[in-house]
Formats: C-alpha cells, sequence, structure tokens
C-alpha cells in the first residue's frame, strides 16, 4: 500500500462508530481493477478490464465471531453487512482466542507501492509492448512457437479500521509480462516459458523474458528418460521459489498449534544446512508481493524463520499468537473483503549465496539441473514432509549440462532435503510469487526414471 485512501477509510470509521457494547468490530474495505492481455499471431485473442468494490466486517461478542460482506459500498448495502454480522455472532462457536488485531507499535516502513506510470499507462501501449514480445521470442530459434504472450496488471486500495485502534489505509499496483513457448523437432514438442516483472512497464525486460521462454523449451528437445538413481540437484531459481513457498505452510504458526507441520515442537533445532536463513520479508521492495500492513493492518516487518539452519520463529496473526501464547508477526493474510483474515508468510527470501549457476554447475561431478517439476504441491506432504514430483531438465556430468531428459520424478523429505542442501546460488530471480527464486545444491536426491 501507499498514500491514504480518505473515502474508504471514511467508510470504515462509520462502519467502527457504531460499535455496541461489548462488541468488538472490523470493517475492511477495499476496491481495485486488473487487466489481462493475450496476444496469438499478433492478434489480440483476450482482453479484459474489470473493476470490483466491497466491504467486509467482522464482529466479535463474547468470544463468538460474525461476518458478513458485500460487493458494493452502497450505504444501505453497508448497514445490511452490519447487520447481517451481528445476527451471525450468535451462530457463531464461542472461541477463547476470538478477537481483533491490537496496536502493537511496530512502526511501518515507508516504502513505493503505487506508480503513477502504470496507473496512466495506455491499453494500446499495453497491446503493443505484449505483441513485441511475442515477435521478440518468435525471432531468437525458428524451431519455437508461441503458444501464447501475455500482460497482466492491477492495483486496488483497502482501508481497515477496528474498535482495537487500528486505521490505516493505501493503494498499490503492479505489473508484469509472461510468454509460453512450444518448440518442436520432427514429431516431439517440449514447453517453455519466460517473464518480466517491474514497478511499470517501463522496467520489463523483453528480450531477457523472450530468450529465457527459447531457451527453456529448446534445451529440452531429444530428451529421454535418465536412469533411476541417487543424485545431486540443482534447482534452477523457478524451482527453488516453487520449494520455498511449499515451507510456507510448515512455518505456519496456525499450522503448528493444530500439529500440521513438521517443525511443531522443533522451535531452535538445526532443521536446515547452517547455509541455509530463510526471512518472511515484505518491506524488501524487490518483492513483488511487498507490503507495508498485513491483513488486519498491522505493520508488515522482517521476520527471520530459519537462520543458519536453525528454527527460529512461525509467523503468526493475532489469532494464531493469541493461541499459542505469542505475539503477531505481522503475518495475517487476506483475499479480499470477501474473507476474514487468515496467516501465512508474505514474501518469502532465501539469503542468497555469491555464485552463478554455471559455477555451481561446475562444481558437480554427478547431477541433473531440474528446469521444471510437475505436481508439486499435490506431491509434497507438509506434515509428513514426504516429497516425490515429476521433472524435466538436464543431466550434470564433470561439471558440464549435458544430455536433456524428462518423464522423472524426484523424491526424498523436505526435511533430509533441507539438510542436505549442498550449496545457494548467488542469482536472485524476483518473481510474480510470493517467494523468489536462485539456483539451489541439494545432494542425495533419488531420481526415478528407467
Amino acid at each position: 500500500m501507499s498514500a491514504t485512501v480518505d473515502d474508504l477509510q471514511a467508510i470504515a470509521d462509520r462502519v467502527v462508530a457504531q460499535a455496541g457494547a461489548g462488541e468488538q468490530i472490523e470493517a475492511y474495505v477495499s476496491r481495485g481493477g486488473e487487466t489481462a492481455i493475450r496476444i496469438y499471431e499478433g492478434e489480440l485473442e483476450h482482453f479484459v478490464s474489470a473493476q470490483s468494490e466491497g466491504v467486509g466486517i467482522r464482529v466479535i461478542k463474547n468470544g463468538r465471531t460474525g461476518f458478513a460482506y458485500a460487493g458494493t459500498l452502497d450505504p444501505a448495502a453497508i448497514a445490511e453487512v452490519l447487520a447481517d454480522a451481528r445476527d451471525n455472532v450468535s451462530f457463531g462457536t464461542p472461541d477463547e482466542f476470538a478477537g481483533l488485531a491490537i496496536p502493537d507499535g511496530v512502526a511501518q516502513i515507508p516504502q513505493k507501492f503505487w506508480d503513477e506510470e502504470l496507473a496512466h499507462y495506455p491499453t494500446d501501449k499495453k497491446i503493443a509492448l505484449t505483441k513485441e514480445l511475442e515477435k521478440l521470442t518468435l525471432g531468437i530459434d525458428d524451431r519455437v512457437r508461441v503458444d501464447e504472450a501475455n500482460y497482466d496488471d492491477g492495483w486496488g486500495e483497502v482501508a481497515v479500521a477496528t474498535t482495537t485502534g487500528i486505521r490505516e489505509s493505501g493503494r498499490g499496483n503492479s505489473c508484469y509480462v509472461s510468454v509460453s513457448t512450444l518448440a518442436d523437432d520432427e514429431e516431439e514438442t517440449q514447453t517453455g516459458f519466460g517473464f518480466s516483472v517491474g514497478d511499470s512497464p517501463k522496467d520489463f525486460n523483453l528480450r531477457k523474458a523472450a530468450r529465457e521462454a527459447s531457451e527453456r523449451a529448446t534445451r529440452l528437445l531429444g530428451a529421454i528418460k535418465p536412469p533411476s538413481k541417487r543424485t545431486t540437484v540443482v534447482l534452477d531459481p523457478y524451482v527453488t521459489s516453487q520449494f520455498i513457498s511449499i515451507l510456507s505452510s510448515t512455518l505456519n504458526g496456525e499450522n503448528a498449534a493444530k500439529g500440521r507441520s513438521f517443525f511443531a515442537e522443533r522451535m531452535g533445532d538445526q532443521v536446515a544446512d547452517p547455509r541455509f536463513t530463510l526471512v518472511d520479508d515484505p518491506t524488501n521492495p524487490l518483492a513483488y508481493t511487498a507490503t507495508d500492513i498485513d491483513g488486519e493492518g498491522l505493520a508488515a516487518r522482517r521476520n527471520v524463520l530459519i537462520e543458519n539452519g536453525v528454527l527460529k520463529k512461525f509467523v503468526h496473526s493475532s489469532y494464531s499468537a493469541r493461541r499459542l501464547g505469542t505475539v503477531s508477526t505481522g503475518n495475517a493474510t487476506r483475499g479480499g473483503f470477501a474473507g476474514s483474515p487468515g496467516v501465512g508468510c508474505l514474501a518469502m527470501q532465501l539469503v542468497p549465496g555469491t555464485h552463478t549457476q554455471e559455477e555451481l554447475i561446475a562444481s558437480i561431478d554427478d547431477g541433473v539441473l531440474i528446469q521444471m517439476v510437475s505436481g508439486l504441491h499435490s506431491g509434497v506432504n507438509p506434515i509428513s514432509g514426504d516429497f516425490s514430483t515429476g521433472a524435466s531438465g538436464m543431466l550434470i556430468s564433470n561439471g558440464t549440462v549435458g544430455a536433456p531428459v524428462r518423464e522423472f520424478t524426484i523424491a526424498s523429505t523436505l526435511q533430509r532435503m533441507l539438510l542436505d542442501i549442498v550449496a545457494i546460488g548467488g542469482d536472485v530471480d524476483w518473481l510474480p510469487s510470493r517467494a523468489h527464486g536462485m539456483s539451489l545444491v541439494i545432494r542425495d536426491v533419488t531420481m526415478s526414471g528407467t
């Protein structure tokens, strides 16, 4: 968020001012919009420009919570939402930990979330740069076709007020482009992708996105199933981002409280290689999901979750913190006005090493570069830590990248993989997701192919 949104704040303030005796009230008011463009064969295939607005109200009384929302900011509708939330209190289950967040004195870290150039960027230019991305991709290798080229942006304005003293508002916008490719060689076809993010379209690196999309597809042409063995894997930055994202649920304080994380009861233990330091830092302006407040209006902050391999902290909302007798880490999450707060990591980042991917590969006698994975979330159990996913990539032999391989699985456990980390790359890639990426080397992983 950035700046203030006075009209939305006024709406939230008016709702909270109607609190009765013994009531806690939270009003969450938002509006926003998005643009989605898809180009195929030089023509506009898909265009969406949509906006929405609404209000969500929580009422808590005697340990019971009622919630209601509406997709409009009409005063009559807002009055009805408040009445419905009050009615729903009677259907709520008593919960000794129910309650709203309380200001904790943590100062917000000023950041730039709103880009005026993006806010006023003409639609015809958005279409033109997406066409340019497709054209650049097609010009790299004549074996490559473009499945689709996309432009996406979004903006949002939010205000929150509570009877406990929280009063915050702000706005933000963001954008990215992506391209999906197909590489053909006789009867074989392989897929690839590339993307670029920025505060505004002027920050896009279209040539880099095009090159990566082409290379990811063409590198896999001629791929075969590799022999089964235990080996060292090098995760490409995009795959590392997915790997880090999986850890989010295991570091969730609510899951830990319910015994749904293999990290439960392990605070202070050595859970990863000493090289591994993982932080959740939405105050880092480079993070795509950077923010200055969480879903309850508390200041976002940098939280060190695993430091030099030692488990230091779980992330908490005010509710999960009360359950475990601790304090919020500013990690309440919210999908919008239609939902009440949850808890989760906001912007996960692994402290990088110093080596390039090429340097990391040069140190490996026998291994595989994992370029893409499939079925990652369905193949990983955050409670047991079991890990198994389909993969494709390139064999590594005597420090050089060799033959492409596909249709194999890599398997281990998350617990073992964290302890088996050999090296962390310095090739940080900021992605349009809640986790950034870099190359990550892990030994003793089972590769199942032929």
